[in-house]
């Protein structure tokens, strides 16, 4: 189960509490590396969510197409922009124990294992959601806000395994749905995925099968065309195009073939 992700969870707060401790106005309104989101549309983000997990708004009177994560994290944030920096920092405290209690209730059966449809992600485990939001959180705060690839020089911890493996495992769960026809074109050979440093280790992008889905088992595969190098930190940044993987990978094997995959993975 994902209870090591709730445990991320609680450990990426105390970091976000340093940073809520020492930032000013002028760094709220600082644009982040989450293209088109400020500092404070970024803390809006992880408010708002906790928010709806423990108190969600009504759904509309009127049937409405159901909307893409990415949309669906936007109209979440946008009523919050004219929000102030402690209106948000009410809502994060307000919801933050109680979000805990729930991620942490769903690590029991049978809701853990109960298959849930999220947006155009695919279809997971509700076990699962602890380790989405420890990838998202992490993500959030450790690249999107601070130094060196985000806007504030504030000192917090370093990652540790605890904060970033489960996060890289909702990353690798992810790829085979989020992008089902796009990775399924061009992973046409086993391509070698290690990471290295805390949260790391090593998986094999495969080929689709019948289902039309890559898969990507946590294994070295000696019949790998390429092996691509790289933290598990700098995989959250290029991973999700917030940078260039080029500037943080390396590449051993078949430099054109692995160069096509990265050039097409985008997780979500």
């Amino acid at each position: 189960m994902s209870s090591q992700a709730v445990e991320a969870l609680k450990l990426i707060h105390k970091q976000v509490e340093k940073v809520i401790q020492q930032i000013d106005d002028d760094d709220w309104v600082r644009d982040s590396l989450c293209e088109g989101w400020r500092v404070q549309e970024v803390f809006a983000h992880m408010s708002s969510n906790m928010k709806e997990a423990i108190n969600p708004t009504p759904p509309p009177e009127t049937e409405q197409e159901p909307l893409k994560a990415e949309d669906a994290m936007e109209a979440l944030v946008a009523p919050r922009r004219e929000w102030t920096a402690q209106e948000l920092l009410d809502e994060y405290a307000q919801y933050f124990e109680s979000w805990i209690e729930w991620m942490t209730a769903l690590q029991e059966e049978p809701t853990a294992s109960t298959m849930v449809p999220l947006a155009d992600l695919g279809t997971y485990p509700l076990h699962m959601m602890a380790n989405a939001f420890a990838f998202d959180h992490y993500c959030h705060l450790y690249v999107d806000i601070l130094a060196p690839e985000g806007p504030l020089a504030i000192a917090v911890d370093s990652g540790n395994d605890e904060m970033i493996r489960p996060g890289i495992e909702w990353m690798i769960a992810g790829m085979p749905q989020m992008q089902a026809q796009e990775l399924a074109a061009v992973v046409t050979h086993p391509l070698e995925i290690e990471l290295t440093g805390p949260g790391g280790g090593t998986w094999t992008m495969q080929p689709a099968g019948d289902d039309g889905l890559i898969t990507v088992p946590p294994r070295a595969n000696l019949g790998s065309s390429a092996t691509v190098t790289s933290t598990a930190h700098d995989f959250v940044s290029w991973g999700t195009k917030r940078s260039d993987w080029r500037s943080t990978c390396s590449i051993d094997g078949d430099e054109a073939y692995a160069s096509t995959v990265l050039d097409t993975l985008n997780i979500i």
